[in-house]
């Protein structure tokens, strides 16, 4: 049984829903019954006018057996990034934990099933490459911990052309440089593609570099916490990834992922 989980939404993509007893303790309650012991709060940076320090310390305060870590995501969307990373700047040091995303190419939010039909509008070849060289970007910033969901392009089975090895590396390389970690993540599982992000031929290469990783879910509902982690533990043991890297005021502290 895996332990860790350093992805997961409270707010659930909605700006009225702000940080609150009510809205954070089911996560807390629905780690105990799985065996998560060490989360992650990761809303987007886009929401933070619903994030209170305040009541996360209040959320850790009445759960003290678990370790909760106080994270943001922080994604490249192009009308709220910039505020967002000011945000993160001003309270980096009373966050554990930022993740790195990239959701937005050609200024359209690629893995929303609503704007499925831009793909039509743009080379995949050149998607990809504009997704990579974001990623690359993220990894540069001085500001994230991890990045997630490291190939999200393929969300709806769209893949390149022509062989993007040299851009895998190149994006491995600048993450393995700046000491970061990259996800493991099962949401894939639950959306079209159907497997875990990133590819299995990612996790290898990024394992031969020495990269580390965090394990997550994803979760958008306290009931998704965990999700599909029979499915990770599987990659874990294929991958021989005995330890993890989990994140206490940005102190990447690696672990093994089983209780």
């Amino acid at each position: 049984m895996l332990k860790f989980d350093y992805h997961n939404h409270p707010q659930a993509h909605r700006e009225d829903l702000h940080y609150r007893e009510e809205v954070l303790q089911p996560w807390a309650d629905k780690a105990r019954a799985i065996g998560i012991t060490d989360f992650a709060l990761t809303d987007h940076d886009r929401y933070k006018a619903g994030f209170s320090f305040d009541e996360l310390k209040k959320f850790q305060y009445n759960n003290s057996d678990l370790k909760i870590r106080a994270g943001i995501e922080l994604d490249n969307d192009p009308e709220t990034s910039d505020s967002g990373k000011k945000w993160v700047e001003k309270h980096y040091d009373d966050l554990d934990f930022v993740l790195g995303s990239v959701h937005f190419v050609k200024d359209f939010p690629f893995d929303h099933p609503y704007y499925i039909k831009e793909y039509d509008n743009y080379d995949i070849d050149e998607l990809y490459t504009e997704y990579y060289k974001l990623i690359q970007k993220t990894a540069k910033s001085g500001l994230v911990d991890s990045l997630a969901h490291l190939d999200l392009i393929k969300i709806f089975k769209f893949f390149p052309e022509t062989d993007l090895s040299a851009l895998y590396e190149e994006t491995l390389d600048i993450i393995k440089a700046q000491d970061l970690s990259m996800e493991i993540s099962t949401a894939g599982f639950r959306k079209p593609i159907g497997e875990q992000y990133p590819h299995f031929d990612l996790i290898k290469l990024a394992k031969a570099k020495g990269i580390s990783f965090t394990i997550a879910s994803d979760a958008h509902t306290a009931a998704d916490l965990g999700k599909n982690y029979d499915l990770l533990e599987n990659i874990l043991k294929e991958f021989e990834i005995e330890e993890v890297a989990t994140y206490e005021k940005h102190k990447k502290i690696m672990a093994s992922p089983y209780l």
